[in-house]
Parts: C-alpha cells; structure tokens; sequence
C-alpha cells in the first residue's frame, strides 16, 4: 500500500511497515472506544475524525487496511457514520484517494 511505500528519510521498509502497522493499531483501538468516529464525505469518500497518532499515515490508507483485515470496529463505525450521512462510503472514491487532511472538514481528490 502507498502508506507502506512513502518511507522517511532514514527509515527501512520494515521499520515503516512497523510504524504503519503501529498506527493502524492506535487507530483500531480508538475506534472501539469512541475517541474517533468515521465520516462519509458528500461523495462518498471517507475520514477518520478525532485524533489518534497517525505517523504520516493517510485516512484512506488506514480505512484500506482496517478493511482488508475486516475489522469490526471499523464496520461499526462505517454503519454509524453511513446512517448519520444518509449515503454509503463509495468505493471509487476510497479507489481513487479522496481524502481529507481536516477530519471531514474539505476533500482533496488525492495526490
């Protein structure tokens, strides 16, 4: 994944899988306890809001993760924020890196 393969100056690739792993960990866990919350962009695309130790690692990159490894907290969270929203995450906006830098707040089409 690209949040694996964007690596800091004087870090190894394992070093950064770890640190992305780390943090996507961080992430899980705030999701069960409440501390962050999913967001449904007007297009569909998705962001986490709240504040977790992010270490570089982008929403949609982490989102990818947590549903590549079916996380149920991250299900949960999707269900909550889908029903808030009154629309569905769109696949191809995850797809083609929609993204927020704000929680939610404005949406850059990637980069």
């Amino acid at each position: 994944m690209p949040c694996d393969t964007l690596i800091p100056l004087g870090m190894t690739r394992p070093q950064r899988k770890k640190q992305v792993d780390d943090s996507v960990a961080r992430l899980k866990k705030a999701l069960a306890e409440k501390k962050v919350t999913v967001k449904v962009g007007a297009t569909g695309a998705v962001a986490f809001v709240g504040t977790w130790e992010r270490s570089g690692v982008s929403d949609v990159c982490a989102y990818r993760k947590l549903l590549a490894e079916g996380s149920i907290e991250l299900k949960l969270a999707i269900m909550k924020a889908e029903a808030m929203a009154g629309r569905k995450i769109d696949p191809m906006q995850v797809a083609a890196g929609t993204h927020s830098h704000d929680g939610g707040k404005t949406w850059d089409k990637g980069h």
